[in-house]
């Protein structure tokens, strides 16, 4: 009997924090492993994962060797005027795209920088939630709210109460879990006083609220440009692109993302 796709939504509800970048590495990081992978942007509005997807194909058609691509589905919000309505379709839109990639071992879920039903929706199909956070104070607002003169935890925010909702529909709904993972992402490699706290800080919210914390990719520059031609740190032999000591950095970040994920079958495979 085949396996259900596990589902790997990447969420947080404000914008630039990296969820299309990490979604598209851990896309290709399951590809170039042997997996069959479908992927959803249902921030399709925006679209960043679907034109990072789009460039990638438009990159690979012109290589003698093609590069491994997901099977893409991009949702747009309903159009329909009654509430009620619009987050029916939302919903139904959702499932069918998730059925058309059934057969797949894994299954990427981008959601946009903001609340709206086809979010809350794709947040409650997650096996796995991987919520990039940069680091910085302003970001951890979007799990927290913080004391300023201490930096004491007050009180969980809109997005942290939001995903124990989806928590909740997802136990009802079929009995199953959500493994709630943030990372922290462009991590500087200085040791500053406010790296420290927010590791503090992060540290004392993941037993409070319940997430698992693991650490994402550093700044670097070579994540931005990728973007363009639709590549990842792994395709850069295979382009042809001269490998830098910063590029090596990269590649290992990923590796130990992956690894600290903890998907099934992917330490099976990689043991």
């Amino acid at each position: 009997m085949a396996k259900k796709p596990h589902i790997i939504v990447l969420g947080n509800e404000k914008g630039g924090t990296g969820k299309s970048t990490v979604s598209m590495h851990v896309i290709i990081s399951l590809l170039r492993m042997g997996f069959t992978v479908g992927s959803i942007d249902v921030d399709a509005r925006q679209g960043t994962l679907t034109r990072y997807m789009d460039n990638r194909k438009a990159t690979s058609d012109g290589m003698q060797n093609p590069l491994p691509l997901s099977t893409h589905i991009p949702l747009l919000p309903s159009q329909l005027s009654l509430k009620e309505e619009a987050i029916k379709e939302d919903y139904q839109n959702l499932e069918e795209a998730l059925n058309q990639l059934s057969s797949k071992r894994f299954i990427v879920i981008d959601t946009p920088g903001s609340d709206s039903p086809l979010s809350r929706a794709a947040h409650a199909m997650a096996d796995t939630l991987l919520t990039p956070l940069n680091d910085s104070f302003i970001d951890l607002d979007m799990l927290v709210r913080l004391k300023s003169d201490s930096l004491d935890i007050l009180r969980p925010s809109t997005y942290a109460e939001m995903v124990w909702e989806q928590k909740k529909q997802r136990a009802i709904r079929d009995q199953g879990s959500i493994e709630w993972i943030v990372l922290r992402n462009r991590l500087s490699s200085i040791n500053a006083r406010n790296k420290e706290q927010m590791e503090e800080v992060i540290q004392a919210l993941a037993k409070r609220i319940g997430f698992r914390y693991i650490p994402g990719f550093g700044e670097r520059v070579i994540f931005r440009e990728l973007f363009l031609s639709g590549l990842t740190v792994l395709d850069l032999e295979d382009c042809k692109i001269p490998i830098t000591l910063s590029h090596v950095s990269a590649k290992q970040e990923l590796r130990n993302l992956i690894h600290m994920i903890q998907l099934p079958d992917v330490e099976r495979l990689a043991a």
